[in-house]
């Protein structure tokens, strides 16, 4: 099998990645067309002893370090010096990729004891002076508690849980969240995507969407979400999601 034909499966899964690395879809989906042009470039530039995944999201990170970042707004700028680049990125790789952390010192081409530490860290630095309110608009009872249960565990408050669109809607407009958590399908058949949309008509926070599809999302072709989490979820992957998203908020957001 080809290289291209190898990676193909996990575009989808780099796209995510890159767009939580970054905060922004524009940026993330940037990001991995630059990678994607240094294999066109370069072919055999891979290392053909790591699987197609491993050596595809190395080929990402020197993309990445070769451009030097992505450029930030001057309030990101602040609270992106505070936090270790290679910590952040080593806690996505297996958080949210599901990477082992051997397998993130390989795509970071570092040690893996370097990997052990940065990942120690990461979680330290990203949930400082993150604190704020979360709507989670989720159907499956037992999911929403699950979801509390992380949100509360990272110091968060739940506002509120909504189960259908008009719910939510009505829940935002009274809440005013920090953050939500949204599914893609709700009770009624009402569509969370629709939901969100008619919440950021009238609030302006960041939305994690939770899916057992996320390939249906991440093609590339039409206006996607920023941060997506995969049905099942690990806890940690929720966390560091609910991170990264406070994180690239406009201004920080506290709890009311």
């Amino acid at each position: 099998m080809s290289f291209s034909n190898a990676i193909r499966p996990h575009l989808p899964y780099l796209r995510r990645y890159a767009r939580i690395l970054t905060g922004s879809q524009t940026s993330g989906d940037a990001y991995v067309r630059a990678c994607l042009e240094a294999i066109l470039s370069d072919p055999d530039g891979f290392d053909r002893e790591e699987s197609p995944k491993i050596a595809l999201y190395q080929i990402f990170h020197t993309a990445w370090d070769s451009s030097g970042g992505p450029e930030f707004s001057s309030a990101l700028e602040e609270r992106i010096s505070r936090i270790t680049p290679v910590h952040r990125q080593v806690l996505l790789l297996t958080s949210v990729e599901g990477f082992s952390t051997a397998d993130a010192a390989k795509i970071m081409r570092i040690s893996p004891q370097e990997a052990e530490a940065a990942l120690l860290e990461a979680q330290k630095e990203l949930e400082s002076d993150l604190a704020t309110s979360v709507l989670i608009i989720e159907d499956e009872p037992i999911i929403a508690l699950d979801l509390a249960s992380v949100v509360e565990g990272l110091g968060h408050r739940v506002c509120d849980t909504a189960r259908t669109r008009t719910e939510a809607v009505e829940k935002a407009n009274q809440h005013s969240p920090g953050l939500v958590l949204a599914d893609i399908q709700l009770a009624d058949n009402s569509s969370g995507i629709d939901a969100v949309r008619d919440i950021l008509a009238r609030h302006d926070m960041p939305v994690i969407f939770i899916t057992a599809y996320p390939e249906r999302l991440l093609t590339g072709e039409r206006p996607e979400p920023t941060y997506l989490i995969t049905k099942p979820f690990m806890p940690e992957t929720v966390a560091a999601t609910i991170s990264q998203a406070l994180f690239f908020a406009t201004e920080p957001a506290k709890a009311s």
